[in-house]
């Protein structure tokens, strides 16, 4: 990819962050991304053919902007499945009010919207990769629930660790970002942490 390339995709990338972080993004098409960054819609389609492939990427780039890969390094290379669950609770839960915006646009727009409905898919999924990951720890510590199957496990903690119950506790309720890390660590090793004997 040429360099000014390279520059119009990151001109787009952010261009499309920036609307979608200031509202609810339900006016984000192409036309007016392509006329935020300055650029021709056909401009625009060259490097992204679907609005869904421009939504996905806008998202990951998120990911490369904030720095994911560095701030799952200690979840990542944790040598018990306990302090893997804590490390990867810590990341995402510090990880969420930095992305938090688009993720408000993306959640407002997926009942609509298949292009957002698909990146914030992609997204979620990539949150449930990070989840199972904690609990193929566990298990391989024998420290999981037994009552629980891995597959159920996953489920419970990435429920548990969602955009929008975050935005709960922490908007609605006032939770700090401090309790709110205190108390998901603690209700996540409750859920699906087996108890000694």
């Amino acid at each position: 990819m040429s360099r000014k390339n390279a520059n119009t995709r990151q001109i787009i990338l952010e261009t499309t962050w920036r609307l979608l972080e200031s509202g609810s993004g339900e006016n984000v098409r192409m036309s007016d991304i392509a006329r935020a960054a300055g650029i021709s819609r056909q401009a625009l389609y060259l490097h992204f053919p679907a609005r869904a492939d421009l939504l996905i990427a806008t998202a990951r780039h998120l990911d490369e902007v904030f720095k994911i890969d560095d701030r799952l390094a200690a979840s990542r290379s944790a040598t018990s499945g306990l302090s893997r669950l804590d490390a990867f609770i810590e990341a995402w839960g510090n990880y969420i009010p930095e992305i938090h915006g688009v993720a408000r646009a993306f959640m407002a727009m997926e009942a609509t919207d298949e292009a957002a409905a698909a990146a914030w898919s992609d997204r979620k999924l990539a949150v449930r990769h990070g989840c199972a990951a904690a609990i193929k720890a566990l298990k391989a510590d024998d420290c999981l629930h037994p009552g629980l199957s891995p597959t159920r496990a996953t489920d419970l903690l990435w429920v548990l660790l969602s955009v929008p119950n975050w935005e709960h506790l922490r908007q609605t309720c006032g939770w700090s970002q401090k309790a709110y890390l205190v108390e998901m660590k603690r209700l996540a090793r409750a859920a699906v942490v087996k108890t000694g004997d």
